[in-house]
């Protein structure tokens, strides 16, 4: 028997009222992950164009992907770069589904 098996023993008669029965069960709960409605998501670009290092300049955390389009036209139109890396980040809560 190994230390952790002799602490472990130790710790179920101390804590637990007695010795483990060896049984476990598991209960299976099924669960959904979906967007929080209390949260809005955020969508976000960040020009990456140019010849050796990428330009950097950013739209900022915007509301809606129509925002960050608007912002990819004006910067392109003052600056010619044509590549953005766009960003979406939202929050999840997971839902437990009713049997």
């Amino acid at each position: 028997m190994t230390d952790a098996n002799v602490l472990l023993r130790q710790h179920q008669r101390d804590e637990h009222g007695g010795e483990s029965t060896g049984r476990r069960i598991f209960r299976y709960v099924p669960y959904t992950i979906v967007q929080d409605a209390s949260a809005q998501p955020e969508y976000e670009a960040y020009c990456v164009s140019g010849e050796e290092e990428d330009c950097g300049a950013g739209s900022g955390p915007c509301q809606a992907p129509g925002e960050v389009e608007e912002w990819q036209r004006r910067h392109t139109q003052e600056t010619r770069h044509l590549r953005y890396r766009r960003s979406f980040a939202d929050y999840a809560v997971l839902d437990r589904r009713a049997y």
